[in-house]
């Protein structure tokens, strides 16, 4: 989601931090095969704020569950990672949150990509609906990043975790796609946003660090020098008290002359 319109979405009071319902509509219809990239168009993310803005509150709470709410938490994320996602608030934790998610999806696609044609089981819709949510997750982790960027958090710890960890699911995604299962043209779709997005949060990641480390890194430089000048200070402040109170004692030991004596 860009920027302008994540701000809107926040200013209507329809996101708590962690999914908004221009996320949950996305991950709706990218459960659809061969739709995921449209959602992920400029025009549709506008589009959708628009409906929402459009139609009466009552309306759009009752088509996008509450943020938090059960429904949403089982279409998107289990209890388990729903507790995760909320308990990480610092910045560096939550990129690390996100992380996890996306490689639990990557890994199961890996595995049931691969499997035998079973028409027992419904493994393509499923498979396209783990990638809908890894790219729904990366995109969240972008907005995440842009926010946080935005508003100078420091990020460092969670941004090389990702620059880490990312190019390895790029690998994976690039071996799925260059190993094409029988569920394919189920998920392909997803797969190339899934590349596109990573690839995408890889190279704003890689920026931001270098940004904050150089921003980040000044500011710790002058943090310590002024909490060396502050010590040199204290030092030469403590040194001058010593000095005084010598004198003083000096000065009740023997006495100050008198002006007589002076005389």
């Amino acid at each position: 989601m860009s920027r302008r319109l994540r701000a809107f979405v926040r200013a209507a009071g329809w996101s708590d931090g962690t999914f908004s319902p221009v996320f949950y509509l996305k991950s709706q219809i990218s459960n659809f095969p061969g739709v995921g990239r449209f959602t992920r168009h400029p025009i549709v993310e506008t589009t959708l704020v628009l409906l929402l803005l459009a139609a009466p509150r009552s309306v759009w709470c009752g088509v996008v569950p509450a943020a938090g709410s059960q429904a949403q938490e089982q279409d998107i994320l289990s209890d388990e990672e729903d507790k995760k996602i909320r308990e990480a608030q610092e910045p560096s934790d939550r990129i690390e949150v996100y992380i996890e998610f996306t490689q639990a999806r990557l890994e199961r696609v890996e595995e049931f990509s691969q499997k035998p044609a079973d028409p027992r089981y419904d493994t393509g819709p499923y498979l396209e609906k783990e990638m809908g949510q890894y790219v729904a997750l990366t995109d969240e982790l972008k907005n995440w990043i842009e926010d946080k960027y935005d508003r100078q958090l420091d990020m460092r710890r969670g941004l090389r975790k990702l620059l880490e960890a990312g190019p390895q699911q790029l690998q994976k995604l690039h071996r799925i796609q260059e190993s094409p299962g029988p569920y394919a043209a189920d998920y392909r779709g997803s797969l190339n946003d899934a590349i596109d997005d990573l690839t995408d949060a890889l190279d704003g990641a890689t920026k931001a660090l270098a940004d904050q480390e150089k921003k980040l890194g000044q500011l710790k430089q002058q943090e310590k020098a002024d909490a060396r000048t502050a010590k040199e200070r204290a030092k030469e402040e403590k040194k001058r008290e010593k000095e005084e109170k010598k004198l003083r004692k000096r000065e009740h030991k023997h006495g100050v002359p008198a002006d007589t004596d002076q005389e």
